[in-house]
Order: structure tokens, then sequence, then C-alpha cells
């Protein structure tokens, strides 16, 4: 097993962006969908035109291919996980940054070694052979899943209020939620949806929706209101918004004495992805999904 010239090109502007990536993920949140990560990251480190060359035959720019096959390093360390296109900052790897560049990606590296020789055998090889050679690619998986949710948000978000207040019923409808009210045209605040576990809403939880479909944050004195509408033992609230939500609305959702479950955009297109086979057809139709099977990779 060879070891890596740390002073290759590849190596150096490697350790750049991953360090990077790790440290916007932390004054982000601890989480950023993958994009807008990407996009963060070219306006923090300067970039020569070598890092933004496209290589030739995949077409990929060199300092985003880079990224995406070091940051195999960084799961395998348990420095950030990757769900549905959204990337995760660990404790581990928040510890990690005080490593520096370097240090951070030396130790990733090392964990994937501990990784490979557990799992010897994959379709693709060892990654240490292939990091002989610059690489050319990014996961695939990962670049075709982002694109997809792309697609998926830029759907929803054309919709208008009333169209995304539908869908997030026909959602509920295939958690095997009774929808009784959906508020018409016209309505002005308040509750959007009222959901129920039987037809006439006697067993628990009795949920109450609110929806803000926009591309500004929801904030804690929307999210509040809510809470004050939730009055009897086995009511719960759910505040659905496209846009978000600040980071006091997330902290009045988690110490309220009312549970008030926040969902954003990709969270909502996660859950219609997971109970879209349970749906009714009509249901289905407001937002048609396809699935595309990949041959799975243990990387």
């Amino acid at each position: 097993m060879s070891e890596k010239n740390t002073s290759a090109p590849s190596w150096v502007l490697g350790t750049k962006v991953i360090y990077a990536g790790l440290t916007i993920l932390r004054e982000n949140g601890k989480e950023l969908p993958m994009r807008e990560l990407l996009a963060k990251i070219e306006k923090k480190v300067t970039l020569d035109e070598w890092a933004k060359e496209r290589y030739e035959t995949s077409g990929y720019v060199r300092w985003e291919s880079l990224f995406h096959f070091f940051s195999i390093d960084c799961v395998k360390a348990g420095f950030v996980v990757k769900k549905r296109g959204v990337w995760y900052l660990t404790p581990e790897g928040e510890e990690a940054l005080k490593l520096g560049p370097e240090g951070l990606l030396s130790k990733a590296r090392e964990a994937y070694k501990k990784w490979r020789l557990e799992n010897p055998v994959t379709r693709d090889g060892p990654k240490e052979e292939a990091e002989e050679e610059e690489p050319e690619t990014m996961p695939s998986y990962d670049d075709v899943e982002q694109k997809a949710i792309e697609g998926l948000q830029q759907y929803i978000n054309a919709k208008n209020p009333y169209e995304f207040q539908d869908l997030f019923a026909a959602l509920l409808r295939g958690m095997k939620y009774y929808t009784p009210f959906v508020a018409p045209k016209g309505k002005d605040g308040g509750v959007d949806i009222v959901a129920y576990r039987d037809p006439i809403g006697t067993e628990t939880p009795r949920i109450q929706v609110q929806i803000k479909h926009r591309e500004s944050s929801a904030n804690v004195q929307e999210v509040r209101q809510l809470m004050g509408l939730l009055q009897k033992e086995g009511d719960v609230g759910i505040f659905v918004s496209t846009g978000g939500f600040t980071p006091d609305a997330r902290s009045a959702a988690r110490g309220s004495h009312v549970h008030v479950e926040l969902i954003d955009l990709n969270r909502f297109i996660s859950l219609w992805q997971e109970f879209y086979g349970q749906m009714k057809e009509e249901d289905k139709a407001l937002l048609p999904l396809r699935p595309i099977y990949f041959l799975a990779s243990t990387e």
C-alpha cells in the first residue's frame, strides 16, 4: 500500500477544499445541501485556473472532483454524513478541524485505510490504487441524486402556496392520516391543514399544520404562533416552511412544552419519496416520481 505524496498538487488542493468544506458546515449550522456547500467553497477558497479546469474525459471540474473524491475518506472517518443530497458535520468532524487542513485529511485517510483493510473486496478495487493517478470522476450516485433533488425543489418552488398546501395534505394521506380540513383560498393565517388518525379525530395525535411556501425562512414568532394554537391534550403542530427556519425558530421548537415538528423543503421531499408508494394515484399525480436503480457500491 503506497503512501500519498503530500506535495502533489491534487493532494494540496484536496486538503484546502476539504478543510474549507468542513469549516463552512460548522459555520452554517453543521448542515448544508451539497450544491450550496460547493458554491460557498468556491467563494471561500482561492482557486487557480488549474483547479477550475475541467477534465477532458469526464467534464468534471478538477476541484469539485477532488472534493468528492477525498470526502470518501471523511465519511469513513465519521467526520461527515451525507444523506439525500445534504451534508452534515459530526462532532468528530468538528474536533478534526482543530488538526488543520493537512492533519484533518491525513487522519481521514488513515481511517479509510483501516476500513479498506477490513473490507478488501469491492467492485472498483482499492481506492489507494486509484489515488496514484489524479481522479477524474466524482461519486456518480451522489451527483445524480443531488440533480434529482434540485429538479424536485424547482418543481415545488414553482407551485403557488395553495398548490403546495394540497401537496402536503396528500403527503399526510399517504402517511394514513385523514385530512378533513384544508384551508380554502383567501383564508389568512391560522391553521392550514387539520389531520386525524381516524375519520372524526377521536384518536391522538390530532395534527394542526401551518404552511409557509416562500423563499424566506420562518421566524420564531411564526413558530410560536402555531404553539399557541395547540391547546388540547394530544394536539401536535407541524410547521412546514419551504424557505427553512431561522436558528431561533428551531431552538424554540426544540424547547417547547408542546410538540411542534419543523419540516423544511428537503425533509418534505424525503418524506414524499418515503411514502409515495402508499399514496392514491390522484395524490401521486401532484408530484409524480420515477425510481432509478444503481448498482450498489461499498464506497
